[in-house]
């Protein structure tokens, strides 16, 4: 069971980060996958607290959905040394607790060692040249130390290192064509005295598919775990996991582990390529470089077949050879003993707990002072629905997932579009002599935003920036128009993925080109470009929503969109509505005259739940009234008809809603990207010592703090 895995793994975080090496662990945010990311190469969180609120996503998709996708991962190296199988690894499932799991125990970062941080965009305060990608995290750590750095406690299991240290880097980008999968590229350098033959990289997963918004992450012990079903693609060399049986009809998605390539000092390495050009002697042999798949049920140690290995002759054993391997792969094969009456494929297309292996190698072997680079990506994409929700019975269902998996191996390529490993003519599109990977085709930059909201409508002002993007593979200034999106009235208590309900309410292209509707700019266009105090963009487009409720949320973005490249066969690009999406909460303006702007409250009368409140997981802490008519900067209190003081509330101009347990379940996890009108504010129905109070009627007051004018009201609450 894992129950007991995430009591061991706290306790062991707590212990490492008071008396050992430094501990730093990230979520990416740019896609939309929320992955989390360590310093000493491990990936997901074990769910760590989710129970009581505090910990972060593990491996989400899409963001905020709810939806996770994997409990824990990391890197194997293994290979031999004086003819013993060694293998280290960042982590492993073990059947008495995590020995080396999320902590990173045989590989382990040095003291103060950190995650560094780069982007891409201009605007980012990351920003670096030596950027791969809208989000970049880098790590480095190593497996020789035999002892956990800074203390004299040995590692377990692990007197006899590879000697290698390893430099991580992880990539992902906003694109819509691209924000569904995470890149990790790993540098091996083998700083031993001796040499390690026959060197294998493994990529090992803990992938568990549920939703955490109708199951409780980890909740039921081993049931929570024992309802994915896996399978493994030999064209895409990716392992996969969905839920087989557990939160059915809420998670309909699938996860994928992918190898892209690598290369070692003889040269470029990918197993469907048949040959590979040795750089040394310039000329064109055999590779024998393969891709083998493992999966073993979780703590079993008696299965012929799906053991879990536990030692480093074990360990090697399953990256040297696979699954996919054996006979009975893709067929019945009875007369296998180690087969049994069905193919191993339809053995994982059943529920279990199951921990999955992709291993790559042999490798040349890694002499002090060599150098292997391999890479991998996290893949995520919905299942093309067919009316059989939580199964994987054909290849059509996985069609979306594996064009998602295509994308990732595209952005991989870069330069070396026909994945040959060799810089072909026509290919070095930036002139520097040799392959330059994770060139994507890009759309315009997203445009920078503003957002006023108002008494029943929304403006959205933004920048011309993206007209002056250039296109990195056509060297050309591509931006063709702007769409603008918005979505239906009540989404988010709906608990639904925010990407999947925006609705376009307005497009806008160039005139005259031959391409698109052609509607020109002239109908967003401002006369003259708008500047707001405190703000040092210049605004030049306008886009008036008019109609909609106060106090409800709703979300808006704008994107830029190009003309597609026709010689690449690229269809028109758009930048992410994610990229720049806000949550606006319509309402009343600040007043600055009470006596001819009452305040006043609504719903009135409130009853059990207002509508905008939702059904789903519904919590006393997420009810919602909302006090409108409000100076810039006020004091609001409220009263029983006795007299008592229930709550008192401050408020200004610049309410974010963060002192409302509704605004933090629903809204933006950026509190910047919620918008309010600025003269209303929320309340949650609670007391100020956070009691439930009863129904019936209640006074209220509004202090303006500047004018000291004092306005008096009531609401009813009917329960």
């Amino acid at each position: 069971m894992k129950t007991h895995r995430l009591l061991a793994i706290a306790l062991l975080f707590l212990g490492l980060q008071v008396q050992a090496q430094t501990f730093d662990e990230q979520t990416t945010t740019s896609s939309q996958v929320r992955l989390n990311v360590t310093n000493i190469g491990t990936f997901g969180n074990a769910f760590r607290g989710y129970r009581d609120g505090t910990g972060d996503q593990s491996c989400e998709y899409p963001a905020g959905s709810g939806i996770e996708h994997l409990f824990e991962s990391g890197i194997w190296v293994g290979g031999l040394v004086n003819g013993q199988s060694l293998v280290s690894t960042t982590a492993v499932d073990a059947s008495q607790g995590y020995s080396t799991g999320s902590a990173g125990f045989e590989f382990t970062g040095e003291q103060g060692s950190q995650l560094t941080q780069r982007s891409t965009l201009f605007e980012s305060p990351f920003y670096s040249n030596s950027a791969v990608s809208h989000q970049d995290y880098t790590a480095d750590f190593t497996d020789r130390n035999i002892t956990v750095p800074g203390t004299q406690i040995p590692i377990n299991n692990h007197t006899n290192p590879l000697y290698v240290d390893v430099h991580m880097e992880t990539y992902n980008w906003n694109y819509t064509f691209s924000d569904f999968f995470v890149i990790m590229n790993f540098t091996v350098v083998n700083n031993g005295s001796f040499t390690v033959t026959d060197p294998y990289f493994a990529f090992w997963a803990n992938t568990v598919v549920r939703n955490i918004n109708v199951t409780t992450a980890g909740s039921g012990g081993s049931a929570f775990y024992n309802k994915g079903g896996n399978g493994f693609s030999d064209s895409l060399s990716m392992a996969y996991c969905y839920d087989h049986s557990g939160d059915v009809g809420f998670t309909d998605s699938y996860i994928g582990q992918k190898f892209l390539g690598a290369e070692d000092k003889r040269g470029f390495h990918h197993p469907q390529i048949d040959s590979a050009f040795d750089i040394q002697s310039q000329q064109f042999y055999q590779d024998e470089v393969a891709v083998h798949y493992n999966a073993w049920q979780f703590n079993s140690s008696s299965d012929p077949v799906f053991f879990q290995p536990t030692s480093d002759a074990q360990r090697y054993n399953k990256m040297v050879s696979g699954l996919n391997d054996l006979l009975c792969w893709d067929q019945n094969a009875s007369t296998n003993s180690n087969c049994g009456t069905n193919s191993i494929q339809q053995q994982l297309n059943q529920a279990g707990n199951r921990s999955d292996l992709v291993s790559v190698g042999p490798f040349t072997d890694l002499e002090p002072g060599d150098t292997l680079n391999v890479v991998y990506a996290f893949v995520l994409g919905r299942k093309n629905e067919d009316g059989n929700p939580n199964s994987d019975n054909n290849l059509d269902q996985r069609s979306i997932f594996y064009a998602n998996a295509s994308w990732a191996q595209t952005a991989y390529n870069g330069e070396d579009v026909n994945f040959n490993g060799i810089l072909d003519e026509g290919e070095d599109t930036d002139g520097d002599g040799e392959i330059t990977r994770y060139i994507l085709p890009s759309p315009p930059s997203s445009p920078i935003t503003r957002i006023e909201s108002q008494d029943g409508k929304i403006e959205i002002y933004w920048s011309d920036n993206s007209e002056e993007s250039v296109d990195p593979i056509t060297q050309e200034k591509d931006f063709e128009g702007y769409n603008v999106y918005m979505t239906r009235l009540g989404f988010d208590v709906a608990e639904s993925a925010l990407d999947l309900d925006y609705v376009k309410v307005g497009q806008y292209d160039l005139p005259n080109n031959g391409f698109s509707f052609e509607t020109g700019l002239d109908s967003i266009e401002l006369d003259e470009p708008m500047i707001f105090d405190g703000d040092t963009n210049i605004y030049r487009y306008k886009y008036t929503i008019n109609n909609v409720l106060n106090g409800w949320q709703y979300a808006v973005a704008v994107t830029a969109f190009d003309r597609g490249d026709e010689q690449s066969n690229l269809e028109s690009l758009e930048s992410a509505p994610s990229a720049n999406d806000y949550r606006v909460f319509p309402g009343k303006e600040a007043v600055s005259d009470m006596d001819e702007f009452e305040p006043f409250v609504y719903p009135n009368p409130y009853y059990a739940g207002s509508s905008w409140e939702g059904a789903s997981s519904f919590q006393e802490e997420s009810r919602k009234l909302m006090f409108a008519n409000l100076p810039e900067r006020c004091v609001i209190r409220v009263f029983t008809v006795a007299g008592d003081l229930i709550d008192e509330i401050n408020h200004d101009q610049s309410y974010d809603g963060t002192d409302t347990r509704w605004y933090r379940t629903f809204g933006d996890e950026e509190a910047d990207n919620n918008k309010f009108s600025g003269g209303e504010h929320a309340w949650d129905l609670l007391s100020r010592d956070s009691q439930i109070i009863a129904r019936g009627v209640y006074l209220f007051t509004v202090k303006d703090l500047d004018s000291g004018e004092l306005y008096k009201g009531k609401f009813l609450i009917i329960k």
